[in-house]
């Protein structure tokens, strides 16, 4: 069945006349309205056919997680501004005030796209044997276990509470679901309101057995039983409703004590004040008033919801055990160059650098450098940043076992990785505990970037070997993440990674690095830099080119010399998934310059940015960097970040001829950005292209061995040329 037609990804953004480059304001999009054009994108994925309908289902339920996090954050952030009447304007213009009554706008239209797919995807579950009901829908052969499970398991964990003046209306905490009720005492007629509060462990749905899967919502649940729970009262109305909290954590510079202050700003963000409050389409007005009152609905954005409140709990169907209706599984591959060095990573690092595609290739690798490094007589010392690395985390089990080996382990545990925090600091205690020396870090800047750097003794000299990563040390992620592990055993490299690390714990300035670039000190000025180079290029008539994969583009600096570039006849191709403030294809400012967005079943999360340095194509010779950074300000300026060049001809040329080509190369899961605004899915054309199938389905572009490059069992080039001349037509 064909999914329902919804507006493109990104519409709202109007052009300004007369002239876009002449107009300041005009010359960047909104980055908050860029971002929810992004989880239009995604919400996209759900009406996409190719994919599987349980698959459809997860992009459905990431959109509504998505949107969450960004009211708790970024519009929790706007609103701030305006309460305390900040006047400050973004890159393009608007004050406070005018971003969130455009993201008011925005986000209610992306809301009400949710709703429409849900609608459609409900309907197909139940066509395939998946049925989602409510609390008038129980079948007749389900209503005596609904009636039993309600009284034995969920009544028992509910506490109702009356709204009168003897009792104060209750604590909502972030992301509490409730259903209020309106009743009257039968035996006297008087009026009653009562609130029940879902507890948070409460899971959203309840799965009703049978031979046909048959999920019923808690809340409903409750309403259908809401006589048991009231006896003695009628039910004159209920609803449903939900609160989103402010939950950024502002570090104060005051601060003293990291981790002291995080573990009491978590518990302030619990209670932060309500940003929004989503109620259930046709709520009775008394009692719309009551939460207004009560939640502050004066000062939160207020959403009356036609439909299922929380997408983001739809994930739990998603668990259905319906093989047939998700993707087929995927197992990663460890490296062969790995493999035939016996397992030894130092050896094979040794011999030569290694790249590694994560999640086509196994993270077991990262774990399996840690592990042997923990386990090594030999290894002295273990430096290791960790900015998100999970609850089940196999690399604070080998940094324990390392430290518990007698090891000198440093660990830079960074507390402000957001909603992270907690986990982080509970890894800092179990690190310490073993005799992990704990940092962390700046108290205004994150320690973003992914580094590990391993010391061992070999004769009588000591050797360093690094690995550095695009993505987090995080074994989930890792499986869903498109992303690049870069060990090493270069000297230079080793250098450069001590000096990190002395920066990070012990503010030591890092001076005369040789080959890498850190931020906040000189990231964007390098980058500057290279684009300068191929400005020079395109004025001398020589060939010029960028071609720079990353999650986001906001800095206004960097934009601006991306539009100058472009204006020298430089060519241009980006591959950003997420938010991108440059407005690309306008004549005078950057009709050079080319804007994709590539969202499927993996998350592109890897930063690489190639120059062509004379050469037209990035694999004929470009000089090629990886990053742990996007091209923000927050990245360029209040981060610590790495830029690497990769100097290895083998790995310069897996990395441009198989990754980079295969993201510019893609046709099924890339969206176009127009100088409007829009995103428009590309047309796959007479040669099209899934790059995460093609990933799956080919040898692993590195670490393969000898034997099976003899073999010819290794890709060979994708060809960039083909793409060029069917792009220009």
């Amino acid at each position: 069945m064909a999914a329902r037609a919804h507006p493109k990804s990104g519409e709202g953004q109007d052009l300004a006349e007369p002239s876009i480059a002449a107009v300041p304001e005009a010359r960047y999009f909104n980055r908050e309205l860029s971002w929810l054009a992004f989880n239009r994108r995604v919400m996209e994925e759900a009406c996409n056919t190719a994919h599987p309908l349980l698959e459809r289902l997860r992009f459905l339920s990431i959109s509504g997680s998505n949107l969450d996090e960004f009211f708790m954050v970024r519009v929790a952030g706007l609103k701030g501004q305006q309460m305390q009447q900040v006047e400050a304007q973004s890159a393009d213009g608007l004050t406070p005030a005018q971003q969130l009554a455009a993201i008011v706008s925005h986000a209610g239209e992306l809301v009400d796209s949710q709703q429409a797919v849900w609608s459609d995807i409900r309907r197909e579950l139940g066509e395939r044997g998946i049925e989602v009901i409510d609390a008038d829908t129980v079948p007749a052969s389900a209503t005596d276990w609904t009636e039993q499970h309600f009284r034995d398991q969920v009544f028992p964990i509910l506490t109702p509470q009356a709204l009168d003046p003897a009792h104060p209306f209750p604590f909502i905490p972030n992301k509490g679901l409730s259903v209020i009720f309106d009743l009257v005492r039968q035996s006297d007629g008087e009026p009653v309101r009562e609130l029940v509060l879902l507890p948070a462990a409460t899971p959203r749905f309840v799965r009703i057995p049978g031979e046909t899967a048959c999920y019923m919502p808690v809340e409903s649940l409750l309403k259908r039983f809401a006589p048991q729970m009231f006896p003695g009262f009628r039910v004159l109305g209920s609803a449903t409703f939900r609160v989103l909290r402010d939950s950024d954590i502002e570090v104060e510079e005051e601060a003293e004590d990291l981790v002291l202050y995080f573990r009491t700003a978590i518990k302030r963000r619990r209670r932060g004040r309500v940003i929004r409050l989503e109620m259930e389409e046709g709520i009775d007005p008394a009692l719309e008033a009551v939460l207004k009152e009560e939640l502050g609905g004066s000062e939160a954005l207020l959403t009356e919801t036609g439909g299922f409140l929380g997408i983001g709990d739809l994930a739990q169907i998603v668990e259905e055990d319906r093989p047939d209706l998700k993707f087929p599984p995927f197992a990663a591959r460890f490296p062969e160059r790995i493999r035939e060095y016996d397992g030894d990573c130092f050896a094979a690092i040794k011999a030569k650098d290694i790249v590694v595609h994560h999640p086509y290739e196994s993270f077991e690798v990262v774990i399996a450098f840690l592990k042997q490094a923990a386990s090594d007589p030999d290894v002295v010392a273990i430096k290791q940043t960790l900015y998100r690395a999970g609850k089940q985390s196999a690399v604070i089990q080998a940094l324990i076992a390392a430290a518990e080996a007698g090891k000198s382990v440093t660990a830079v545990v960074e507390l402000k990785a957001r909603f992270d925090e907690e986990q982080n600091i509970l890894w800092a205690n179990a690190l310490e505990r073993a005799g992990v020396q704990v940092i962390y870090g700046f108290t205004n800047w994150k320690t973003h970037a992914k580094v590990s750097m391993v010391v061992r003794r070999e004769g009588d000299e000591f050797r360093t070997y690094c690995h550095f990563g695009t993505g987090n040390y995080h074994p989930i992620t890792a499986r869903i993440y498109t992303d690049l592990s870069f060990f090493t055993a270069d000297p230079r490299v080793g250098r450069d990674a001590a000096k990190i690390f002395n920066y990070v714990t012990g503010y030591v300035e890092p001076q005369d690095l040789e080959l890498l670039t850190l931020s906040p000190r000189r990231l964007r000025e390098r980058l500057m830099a290279l684009i300068d180079a191929e400005i020079a290029n395109a004025r001398a008539d020589r060939p010029a080119g960028i071609w720079a994969k990353m999650n986001s583009l906001v800095d206004p600096a960097m934009i601006e010399k991306l539009y100058e570039a472009s204006n020298a006849g430089v060519e241009i191709d980006l591959i950003i998934r997420g938010i991108c403030c440059l407005r690309p294809g306008v004549a005078g400012m950057s009709e050079n310059i080319r804007v994709k967005s590539v969202v499927g079943r993996f998350l592109e999360h890897s930063r690489i940015w190639a120059f062509g340095n004379g050469r037209e194509l990035p694999n004929d010779g470009a000089k090629l960097f990886i990053s742990s950074a996007d091209w923000m300000p927050r990245n360029f300026d209040r981060r610590v970040e790495f830029m690497l060049p990769v100097l290895n001809p083998t790995v310069h040329d897996q990395v441009i001829d198989q990754v980079m080509a295969a993201n510019l190369i893609d046709t099924e899961q890339s969206w176009e950005l127009d100088a409007d605004g829009r995103y428009t899915r590309e047309d796959p054309g007479q040669h099209p292209f899934n790059l995460h199938r093609y990933f799956m389905t080919n040898p692993s572009l590195s670490g393969r061995g000898a034997a099976l490059e003899s073999s010819g069992a290794v890709p060979k080039k994708l060809s960039l040329r083909r793409w060029r001349a069917e792009r220009k037509g």
